[in-house]
């Protein structure tokens, strides 16, 4: 049997990033965490049993598009390319690609390293034809294509609708970032959320199992175990619920009383009621996210619903051209 082909590559995020977002966010009124610190090892755990739930229905959806569209989207892209997927988490919707693409390498960026490792090294050993270069890094800081890896057209995956965490005007940052990764001529296939039904939303991200509201809460206990702090989860609920003048949905930590808390050396009080903002996940039209695009200097080149029309992935390309 073929030994699998793998690399990996700490360009990580350090401990003190951790503790001075989490403190910055503390300090800022209203009080606020940046989403990419749910996933840890166990945050990311906690994530892949939420996909599971039967109120979840983006990975699901997404997944559908891309086995009904790999070909169709092979034949856009071409074989032969370096595929680069930010925030490659369990790895789990690349597998659908692999085939069709034919990569001469395949790099997944996480912010969650054990996590990111285990699945790498499954994938790795799923598909040994394929050279693996996993990369232990904060991709909204860094979105480099480690030095080993080979050359070869560009394309980034960036599944789940995870741009939807960013800001519209931050989502054109970021996508204006991988425009500059994959180069003029270069792909970006993504998943994104579209605008639906409030209550569908909502049962999405307050799923009936609980599986949410643990992701949620996992982050004051990440913060325990790293950070020294000493929150009791006892004293925080979950709660999350589609904003419709914003077009996104909003995830927050609620205390359920007036309590002191020390993280890092820091003291915060919090009255009752008040809120840690934790996450955004804004919803697009699909015509409304091809102009987000647009602006950061991509256009598209396929798009495609499922077919109860609950989610999209876009095919993008940079629409700059090669220096002669």
């Amino acid at each position: 049997m073929p030994r699998p082909n793998i690399q990996f590559h700490d360009l990580h995020p350090t401990q003190a990033d951790f503790r001075h977002e989490v403190l910055s966010g503390l300090r800022h009124r209203p009080r606020r965490i940046p989403p990419k610190f749910f996933y840890d090892e166990r945050g990311s755990r906690l994530f892949d049993a939420i996909t599971e739930t039967a109120d979840y229905y983006p990975t699901r959806a997404e997944k559908e598009i891309l086995e009904t569209r790999a070909a169709e989207i092979a034949q856009r892209i071409g074989t032969g390319s370096l595929l680069v997927e930010p925030g490659g988490g369990s790895c789990a919707k690349v597998r659908i690609l692999l085939g069709g693409l034919q990569p001469v390498a395949y790099v997944p960026m996480d912010i969650s390293r054990d996590h990111l490792h285990a699945a790498a090294q499954e994938l790795a050993a799923e598909f040994p034809w394929l050279e693996v270069h996993a990369a232990h890094a904060d991709f909204t800081q860094q979105m480099a294509v480690p030095p080993s890896a080979p050359e070869g057209p560009r394309v980034a995956f960036f599944p789940g609708s995870s741009i939807g965490n960013f800001d519209p005007e931050a989502a054109v940052g970021f996508i204006a970032a991988v425009a500059e990764l994959v180069g003029p001529g270069g792909f970006l296939l993504i998943g994104v959320d579209l605008r639906k039904d409030k209550a569908v939303l909502d049962a999405a991200y307050d799923d009936a199992a609980g599986a949410t509201a643990a992701f949620n809460l996992n982050l004051l206990a990440r913060m325990n175990r790293e950070l020294d702090a000493d929150f009791d989860l006892e004293a925080w609920a979950h709660r999350a619920g589609y904003n419709e003048q914003a077009g996104r949905v909003e995830m927050h930590l609620v205390s359920l009383r007036d309590q002191m808390v020390n993280v890092a050396g820091e003291a915060f009080g919090f009255t009752a009621g008040e809120t840690i903002h934790t996450e955004n996940s804004y919803k697009y039209h699909v015509d409304e996210f091809q102009e987000l695009a647009r602006r950061a200097g991509m256009d598209s080149a396929g798009a495609w619903t499922d077919r109860r029309g609950l989610f999209s992935v876009h095919l993008l390309r940079n629409m700059a051209t090669a220096n002669p």
